[in-house]
């Protein structure tokens, strides 16, 4: 099952959230057509959205995460807010590379490249808090840690893993990122440095089971530990008919007219879920009567 657990050390110097994603990868795998390269991708972005999702205060509250490159990828969007739900799509799901030599490790950082990482957080005020910092390695962890020492200023440990089986579907996937209070001494760090330099990699402890719970107890070797919040975890897009509708009403009588004359119908495809939402001419006359009668 896939589920996020947040926790603390009982002396408040450390915060960290680990999650297993498996599950939710493969889903997102499988509904965009992913290669074994751009899985990776998609799916550590995924599990880092989930961790951050889960810090949003108020039910209404959304983040969006938009990784645009310069490399095949193109972009990765993933948005969700803190109910354990999240959605997310590549420019580019075919996008892929070998794997790496000298590690034989997925080359995500080859179809991602250069380019930046923009965290948008919707709290309901008048504008979104908005955090863009250029990509450090394109392998999508560090480039997560970057952001929280730039842009939030916290020191943070992200670790983010996805390990895909030989017909691309997904074997293993998770991650956790650990942020470390004010107060905290060079000690703590070098204990939890200490820790993470003796686990083995993220995917082959998700592999064998390790829960969100083992994890974090590994990271946090020696230290008390206080279990805070649990939650499962999905892939599942908000997407609807209704939306749609409403989309297509935003866009004007003008245009709504324009469709008719010309194409008589109308696709509309969700980027998130790939569902295709057709409608006729007769329910594009209906929007166009509704937008005559606002």
């Amino acid at each position: 099952m896939d589920y996020l657990v947040k926790a603390m050390d009982k002396a408040g110097f450390i915060r960290i959230s680990s999650v297993i994603t498996t599950n939710l990868v493969e889903k997102a795998r499988v509904t965009h057509n992913l290669s074994k390269t751009a899985s990776a991708a998609l799916g550590r972005t995924l599990s880092a959205g989930l961790i951050m999702a889960e810090d949003l205060k108020n039910d209404g509250d959304s983040i969006t995460i938009n990784i645009n490159c310069d490399g095949e990828l193109e972009k990765i969007v993933v948005t969700g807010k803190n109910d354990g739900k999240i959605k997310g799509y590549v420019n580019n799901p075919q996008a892929d590379a070998d794997v790496r030599e000298d590690d034989n490790k997925l080359n995500v950082s080859k179809i991602v490249g250069s380019g930046t990482l923009t965290v948008v957080k919707d709290l309901g005020l008048k504008e979104p808090y908005i955090g863009q910092v250029d990509l450090v390695s394109g392998e999508i962890a560090e480039d997560f840690a970057n952001y929280f020492a730039v842009s939030d200023q916290v020191p943070t440990v992200v670790n983010l893993g996805v390990l895909v089986n030989r017909d691309f579907s997904i074997r293993a996937s998770g991650g956790f990122i650990l942020s470390l209070m004010p107060g905290a001494g060079e000690d703590i760090i070098s204990k939890i440095e200490n820790n993470i330099s003796k686990m083995e990699p993220l995917t082959t402890l998700i592999d064998k089971n390790y829960s969100p719970e083992d994890i974090i107890l590994k990271v946090l070797n020696g230290f008390e530990v206080k279990f805070l919040d649990k939650k499962t975890v999905e892939f599942k897009c908000d997407c609807s008919r209704e939306k749609v509708i409403d989309s297509l009403i935003s866009i004007g009588e003008k245009e709504i007219s324009k469709i008719i004359e010309e194409d008589e119908k109308a696709d509309v495809k969700c980027y998130f879920c790939n569902t295709n939402y057709h409608f006729d001419k007769k329910d594009l006359e209906e929007i166009l009567k509704a937008i005559k009668n606002l």
